[in-house]
């Protein structure tokens, strides 16, 4: 699985993966065994790309431990 760190978190629950070939939208709903709150900036996790209405977006975003 691809991996990035937490570049930007939003209060309306959605935020941004920065990856080597640039910045990726993820909604809390794509997270897996963590919760937003426990999120912060900097953090490494692992997604799976996908694509949303508004374009490419991360999915199945998983804390890396």
């Amino acid at each position: 699985m691809p991996q990035g760190k937490i570049k930007k978190l939003t209060e309306k629950g959605f935020g941004f993966i920065e990856t080597d070939q640039g910045d990726l939208f993820f909604h809390m709903s794509a997270l897996r065994d963590t919760s937003y709150e426990q999120l912060y900036e900097g953090q490494t996790v692992e997604f799976e790309s996908g694509q949303g209405p508004k374009g490419p977006r991360a999915e199945w975003v998983k804390v890396v431990e």
